[in-house]
């Protein structure tokens, strides 16, 4: 059975354009996902990427272009300003990590995050937005305050692994039994085609 490191980035619009189609294909393959929360901003510090807000123009009206076909293409609600982007991904993201260990659908709650930040206009570096999306997602809001601790340092591993996997931006997909590597939502269908030569 494949494993699949899946990098993300809790505010990532390609993360969100990405969906439900990565748990998609691994359940069409019988493939597993470990989410894994980076801090991206780090992420392209380590790795020779540029901060969006560092980019040259002409890179940032592309991407502006790119996000809007692709929403429009995947026919999901977009927001190419949002109210709150960017913002402190460490909270969302350990509450994906704490939501992992207590078991469930995390695929949901990161798309919940995603969808929060590009669709709805909700801020999820709030504490009580945090707590909503857990519930909606069917994990117990508590899960906001506990393991903090550990949710730092994993948070803080998983940028360490991202980086010793090759990762340099989000989403980012690992197969671990192949160490194929597959960046970018536009990629699902070669990470699709990859888990059935396996």
């Amino acid at each position: 059975m494949a494993h699949i490191d899946y990098y993300l980035g809790t505010i990532s619009p390609w993360c969100y354009l990405a969906g439900n189609r990565l748990e998609e294909v691994a359940g069409r393959h019988g493939a597993t996902i470990t989410y894994k929360p980076v801090d991206l901003m780090q992420l392209f510090d380590r790795t020779g990427g540029t901060k969006p807000a560092d980019r040259h123009p002409s890179r940032m009206e592309m991407r502006a272009q790119e996000l809007t076909r692709w929403s429009d293409y995947l026919g999901v609600p977009f927001n190419l300003k949002p109210a709150h982007w960017p913002v402190n991904m460490a909270p969302s993201s350990y509450a994906v990590i704490a939501a992992q260990d207590a078991g469930g659908d995390v695929g949901g709650l990161v798309q919940g995050f995603l969808r929060a930040v590009w669709a709805e206009q909700r801020d999820i570096s709030d504490d009580a937005v945090i707590r909503e999306i857990l519930a909606a997602s069917g994990f117990d809001p508590a899960l906001a305050d506990k393991g903090l601790f550990i949710g730092a340092e994993t948070y803080g591993r998983n940028l360490e692994q991202a980086v010793e996997a090759g990762a340099f931006g989000a989403p980012f997909y690992v197969v671990r039994e192949s160490g194929q590597r597959f960046w970018g939502q536009d990629r699902l269908d070669f990470l699709e085609r990859h888990l059935a030569s396996l």
